[in-house]
C-alpha cells in the first residue's frame, strides 16, 4: 500500500494564487491509496474547505473521510484524509492536541486492519513533544498504525522521542521549501508491525509550484505476524 502526505497550504501556490485544481493535479499523480492533507481548510470563520469536496469527487478517484466538525470543512484543524475508492473506512475520529496554539490530529481505520493518523504538529518543540506523547499513548496498541504529516521539526531526532518505543520515524527526504528544499519537515512514523518498503519526495514541476511543501510518499506492508491477523484489500 502506498500512503502519502501533503501540506497543501490552503491551495495557495508559490505565485500566491489559490488554485485547488493545481493541487488536485499533484494529488492525482501521487499514485497513492491514501493521502493525508494538512492545511486543507481555510483558517478563518467556519474554516471552509480550500480543496472543494465537489471537485475532489468529480475529478479524482478519492473520497474524503468524514472528519469535519461542520458542513463546510474538509478536515479537522486543517487535517484531512483522502482514501481511494474501493477501500473501506471502518472508523474515523478527531483528536484535540495540547499546545500553545490550536492543533488537532485525525485518525482513520481502513478495513479494520490499518490505522492512518494525520498530523500537523505545533511550531514549538515542547508542544510537539506533548502532542506526540499523547498520540503514542493513545495508539500504542490495537492495529498497525502510520502517523504521517507535517511534523514541523527541523532537526533529525530532537522532539520525536515519545514515538521511540512503538514507532520508527522515517524522513523520506527534504520537502520544504518547495522552491528550494532544505528541511525534512514531513515524516511518517510506522508502528513496529509495519515495514517500510520504499519512500520518497515528489519533486515534479507541478509540485514545486502548487504549495510551499512537496508531497512525501511511503510504500508500506504489514510484517508477517500482522499480516496473519488481517489482510488489507486491494482497491479495484
Amino acid at each position: 500500500m502506498r500512503i502519502a502526505s501533503y501540506n497543501i497550504r490552503k491551495c495557495i501556490g508559490l505565485d500566491r494564487r489559490r488554485d485547488p485544481s493545481r493541487i488536485l493535479h499533484v494529488i492525482n499523480h501521487l499514485d497513492a491509496d491514501i493521502v493525508v492533507l494538512q492545511e486543507a481548510d481555510k483558517r478563518l470563520g467556519a474554516r471552509p474547505a480550500a480543496l472543494p469536496r465537489r471537485m475532489l469527487e468529480a475529478e479524482s478517484d478519492f473520497v474524503a473521510a468524514e472528519l469535519a466538525p461542520n458542513e463546510v470543512s474538509l478536515g479537522f484543524h486543517g487535517n484531512a484524509v483522502l482514501v481511494r475508492r474501493g477501500l473501506d473506512i471502518t472508523a474515523a475520529q478527531r483528536i484535540e492536541l495540547p499546545g500553545t496554539e490550536p492543533r488537532g490530529a485525525v485518525a482513520v481505520e481502513i478495513a479494520g486492519a490499518l490505522r492512518i493518523v494525520g498530523v500537523h504538529l505545533g511550531l514549538m518543540r515542547g508542544d510537539r513533544r506533548r502532542q506526540l506523547a499523547l498520540l503514542a499513548q493513545r495508539f500504542h496498541h490495537g492495529m498497525p498504525t502510520a502517523i504521517l504529516g507535517d511534523y514541523n521539526e527541523w532537526r533529525g531526532k530532537a522532539g520525536l522521542e515519545a514515538l521511540d518505543q512503538r514507532f520508527r520515524v522515517h524522513s523520506p527526504g527534504r520537502s520544504f521549501h518547495a522552491a528550494r528544499p532544505v528541511a525534512a519537515l514531513d515524516r511518517v512514523a510506522l508502528s513496529r508491525d509495519l515495514d517500510l518498503r520504499d519512500a520518497g519526495v515528489i519533486e515534479s514541476q507541478p509540485a514545486r509550484s502548487a504549495s510551499d511543501h512537496l508531497p512525501i510518499w511511503a510504500e508500506i506492508e504489514p510484517l508477517p505476524a500482522a499480516a496473519d491477523r488481517a489482510l488489507l484489500p486491494v482497491p479495484a
